[in-house]
């Protein structure tokens, strides 16, 4: 019976340990009103011993809903654990309103930079899954000199607006059923890489019957074209989704290519 007990307590503790603070809340407007989880904010974990890197996680959803634990929170430990601080992005769904989750995510960066001596902070990047993807390459494309992130990481990401190869969900919800043609060619991101645009790890599976696997292809091309410094990670399988699931077969070799690829790029 006390060994039991034992072991109880050892897991207990294990699954604290191993899990990450509880994170710190920090409201985008602070001036501002808004109700319930269209309240724009980012919770943010602190490294303890920070390196310099801090990331904006973007979670998915298609824009009709936010997959803020598999596609954000839980990704906070492993970041952490390797003096990177996290900030899980509650960015407002457009509903009508397309520029919302492009403001709201810019307004992120800014605030996370402001606070950047206060978290040992002097680079930030900014991560998002599928349709956060889409959300994480509009900021990496779209940005002003107060907002422009200095790295960005795409797990499966929405690209482009061009009906014959988009997520559908994720292109009706941010632009309507019905957009203007110039509407999908500015928020097809891969039509919008500079040379400015900021480095690019882009993850995907060939398998992936979500989002097509060219929406990644595409924007890797479009940044070699301008000559970004980019890497392109494609698995044979996994699907869509994966988020930090432990299910995802390939999951021990994208934490290291993209610890690797942060490694290198501190460097720099």
């Amino acid at each position: 019976m006390k060994k039991s007990i034992l072991a109880i307590l050892i897991a207990v503790l294990g699954f604290f340990s191993a899990a990450a603070a509880k994170p710190i809340t920090v409201q985008l407007y602070p001036d501002s009103t808004f109700e319930g989880d269209e309240t724009p904010e980012i919770y943010i974990y602190p490294a303890a011993k920070p390196n310099g890197q801090a990331i904006v996680c973007c979670p998915g959803g298609g824009y009709g809903m936010r997959a803020v634990d598999h596609e954000g929170h839980n990704f906070a430990k492993w970041f952490n654990d390797q003096g990177i601080t996290l900030a899980v992005l509650q960015y407002r769904l457009p509903k009508g309103r397309t520029l919302v989750p492009g403001n709201d995510a810019r307004q992120a960066v800014r605030v996370l930079r402001q606070n950047a001596a206060k978290y040992g902070i002097d680079k930030i990047g900014i991560m998002g899954f599928s349709a956060g993807g889409h959300l994480a390459s509009t900021v990496a494309t779209h940005y002003d000199a107060t907002s422009r992130p200095d790295f960005q990481i795409l797990f499966y990401p929405v690209i482009t607006m061009d009906r014959s190869y988009t997520h559908m969900g994720t292109h009706d919800n941010l632009l309507g059923p019905n957009p203007t043609p110039g509407d999908e060619h500015v928020y097809s991101n891969n039509l919008m890489v500079t040379s400015d645009t900021p480095p690019a790890i882009i993850f995907f599976s060939s398998d992936d019957d979500v989002v097509p696997v060219a929406n990644g292809v595409d924007y890797y091309t479009a940044l070699v074209k301008n000559r970004v410094p980019a890497s392109l990670v494609i698995y044979p399988t996994g699907g869509h989704g994966w988020g930090f699931g432990d299910n995802f077969k390939y999951k021990p070799e994208w934490q290291h290519e993209l610890s690797t690829w942060l490694s290198v790029l501190r460097e720099k």
